[in-house]
């Protein structure tokens, strides 16, 4: 699933060629790709809407229209593609936006999990989906005494709770098994139990990780590309996730994989005690 640095990657992609351009038409082949509003309602409201501008929140591609705002979650194998109008369209190709160059915007998921929203403008952060994210991983906000606040009553393994998107939004399973190793910390520790040391080295390797893999374009893994033909290069940089009986980089053990809560997990048993 893209995490952070990719949804940052992907916006970067869209903002170089759809800013500034109309929406004059959509076609929508797969009804449950759009969460909100009805599909009819949402095919009606967008239509002549402006692209004024693209950002992230989380997770979430967040694209200023004229009136409203499209946020779209790419899940686990969501991405665009751009193609001239009336060109064959593939089966994956669910949602297709017609610009006002004739140029079209579609949007390929071969597992349909992706989701748009059309928010009002003065609902973006009072509505879902985006009124429960947390903190994003560059706010001042985001302190060790922020993290020991929001772990005191978590009795989870810091695996998980590293993953809610309720404390930091945009971190998903590659970034928090690198983070943690980078912090010396152990997936099965409980969130509860880190003291501000570890929630120090927690916010900082989160920042350093993040801003990284941001600059490399993210990290391309199994399907992932920001658009066509453009790869990520941070898989280059990872230490542990992925490296399952490899050698730790820094203590030479081999590296386990284990399950820990349904997701798959990285981590060095020497160096994350």
């Amino acid at each position: 699933m893209p995490e952070k640095p990719e949804v940052i990657t992907v916006s970067k992609a869209l903002e170089k060629k759809i800013l500034n351009k109309n929406i004059t038409d959509v076609q929508i082949y797969w009804d449950n790709i759009i969460a909100k509003p009805e599909t009819d309602v949402f095919k009606k409201k967008i239509r002549a809407e402006n692209i004024k501008k693209i950002t992230t929140r989380g997770k979430f591609i967040v694209i200023e229209l004229s009136n409203y705002y499209l946020l779209i979650h790419l899940r686990m194998e969501g991405k665009f593609t751009f193609r001239k109008k009336g060109e064959e369209r593939n089966k994956h190709e669910h949602i297709i936006f017609t610009l006002d160059d004739k140029i079209e915007l579609r949007y390929h998921d071969v597992r349909k999990f992706g989701k748009m929203y059309l928010v009002e403008k003065e609902k973006l952060y009072t509505d879902t989906p985006l009124k429960d994210l947390g903190l994003e991983f560059d706010s001042p906000a985001l302190t060790s005494k922020y993290l020991l606040d929001k772990f005191k009553s978590k009795n989870k393994y810091i695996k998980t709770v590293l993953l809610d998107q309720s404390i930091i939004a945009g971190i998903g399973n590659i970034y928090d098994d690198e983070i943690l190793f980078r912090s010396g910390i152990n997936p099965y520790k409980k969130a509860k139990e880190l003291n501000e040391k570890d929630c120090d080295r927690l916010v900082q390797n989160t920042r350093i990780i993040l801003k990284k893999a941001i600059n490399l374009g993210g990290t391309t893994i199994k399907s992932f590309t920001s658009e066509e033909g453009i790869h990520g290069q941070f898989q280059n940089e990872l230490l542990v996730h992925g490296k399952k009986k490899e050698e730790c980089p820094n203590c030479h053990s081999q590296i386990k994989k284990e399950q820990i809560d349904g997701r798959g997990t990285y981590f060095c048993e020497i160096c994350q005690k």
